[in-house]
This record gives C-alpha cells, structure tokens and sequence, in this order.
C-alpha cells in the first residue's frame, strides 16, 4: 500500500413500554430523558459532573462544532440519559482525538463516546462498555465521481487515524493509495477539496456529513466490520459494572432505539444505512 501524507431489533419493540419522555432539564442539552432517575450511583472522575470524552465533528451523534454547543445527538443523548439514570445532573463534554481515547491516554473521564469499535489490542489499554450498536464502514466520494468496489481497491482514499479502519485498508486494499487523517473534519474536507477520491469512516459518521454537505457529497457503499460499537472507561474504572448495567438497560427498554430514531433518521436527511449497497471484501 501507498502512502501519500443499533441495537434497535427487539428493541423497538419496547417503545411502547417506556414513560413518557421528560424535558431535559439543565445541563442535558435539548435531550429528552427516559426512565426514572438514580438507579444506580457511582464515584465520578470529577465530583459533580459526568465527563464524557468525545470526537468532533460527529454530526447526529454529537450536534456542535464544540463541545460546549453540543445540545442534540444520539450519543450525547445516550450520555444524557447515562447520567440521568446515575443522578447527576451535569454532563461535560471533552474533545480528544481518537487516536488517543483508543490508546488510553486521557484521564479524568467516565466514558468516551466516538462510534468506538472494540478490538482485542485496545483491550490492553483500555475497558469497553456493554455494545450499543453493531459498527459498518461507509464510503463517501464527491457527487461527481463515479466509484464502485472495484474501483475502491486503487483509489486515493481517506481515513482516520487511531481507527481499525486503517489497518482493515492496508490489509485488504493494498493497491490504495491511502491518506490517514487526525480527525473527520479534515478528512471531508479533503476529499471536498479533491486531495483524496474517497473516504472511509463509521456509516453513521458518514451518513450525517454527506446529508449535510449540500449536495457536494454522496454515499455510495459500506463494508460490515462485524464488531460492536462500545463506550471507552479508563482502564480498571470502578464506574464500569454500573454505568454497563445502565446501557443494558437503555437497550432493553427501548430509548437507545429511541434516541437513534429521533436524532440519526433526522440528521442522515432521509438516508438510511439499510438503503446502502453492502461491499464484501
């Protein structure tokens, strides 16, 4: 290789089930909250606040150019209703690359969400959560190109740094010439700007870049990646068994499908990632 530089199945049957959504009160953004408050507990990393560690831009999972006007999203609702259910009533939002979160470098957190998928390396460094979705790889290009699986193996393609994604395009597009990117930002950006063909992230990831790219960019393929998404706790979190026990049951009860209805359908613009061609390699 070249270099150049959810879980909605059963669930959804359980909407009915859930009380009626609270309005958020201060400190969880526009989310809406489900389920009755402070059923489990724990010590946080920061007295008073529930710090979330997250990578920007991540449009419908995190609805902000920063962490402090994120307000909507589906992972930051998830979060909201995390700590909702632990009775705390602050949320915090950190930005931190991905790279690092993966390789266990941040302190002082309780969970990082980023469409994180778990990998046996990564378990040296740092825990996993309970799954909350099952991850795919989409293929975004400029509206004008013209690129199908065949073409993807010699293409010039993006992706990001820290992401198994990179090992994944140098194990199985060895003809590629890949361009590995610090963030998602700079990688769309570059693939605007024609510096890269196409680019490869979460289907969520691109899902909400391409519906919010005025027409400049489009969809045309994803790569199932067989591995669950999962939040990131620093290694040997106390907080884990609780805060585990508190998605398990956000998936149960249906608000995870919920908060991926309400946040994702509506920032995709229409685009579904069942509507998306499946490329196996």
């Amino acid at each position: 290789m070249k270099f150049s530089s959810g879980f909605l199945g059963t669930a959804l049957g359980c909407l009915m089930a859930l009380s009626a959504p609270a309005l958020a009160a201060e400190g969880y953004g526009d989310c809406k909250l489900y389920g009755e408050p402070g059923t489990e507990r724990i010590e946080t990393a920061i007295p008073g606040q529930f710090t979330v560690l997250i990578n920007l831009p991540a449009v419908g999972e995190f609805n902000g150019d920063t962490p402090e006007t994120v307000r909507s999203g589906r992972e930051f609702c998830m979060a909201v209703n995390i700590a909702y259910r632990l009775g705390i009533d602050k949320v915090v939002l950190r930005n931190a690359s991905f790279d690092s979160i993966v390789a266990g470098q941040n302190k002082d957190f309780d969970i990082a969400l980023a469409l994180i998928s778990i990998t046996e390396p990564r378990k040296k460094v740092v825990d996993f959560s309970t799954p909350y979705s099952i991850g795919s790889f989409g293929i975004a290009t400029r509206a004008d190109a013209s690129l199908d699986q065949e073409g993807l193996k010699t293409t010039k393609l993006g992706t990001q740094a820290g992401t198994v994604m990179v090992q994944w395009a140098q194990e199985h597009l060895p003809d590629a010439t890949l361009s590995v990117f610090d963030d998602t930002g700079a990688m769309f950006t570059a693939l605007a700007a024609g510096s890269v063909d196409a680019v490869m992230t979460d289907i969520s990831v691109v899902l909400g870049q391409v519906a919010n790219s005025g027409g400049k960019l489009k969809v045309v393929g994803q790569i199932p990646s067989g591995a669950d998404t999962a939040g990131v706790y620093p290694k040997g979190s106390k907080a884990k068994p609780a805060i585990d026990k508190v998605i398990a049951d956000l998936a149960a009860d249906g608000t995870l499908a919920a908060l991926e209805e309400e946040y994702l359908s509506a920032e995709r613009g229409g685009l579904k990632p069942e509507d998306v061609p499946v490329w196996n390699f």
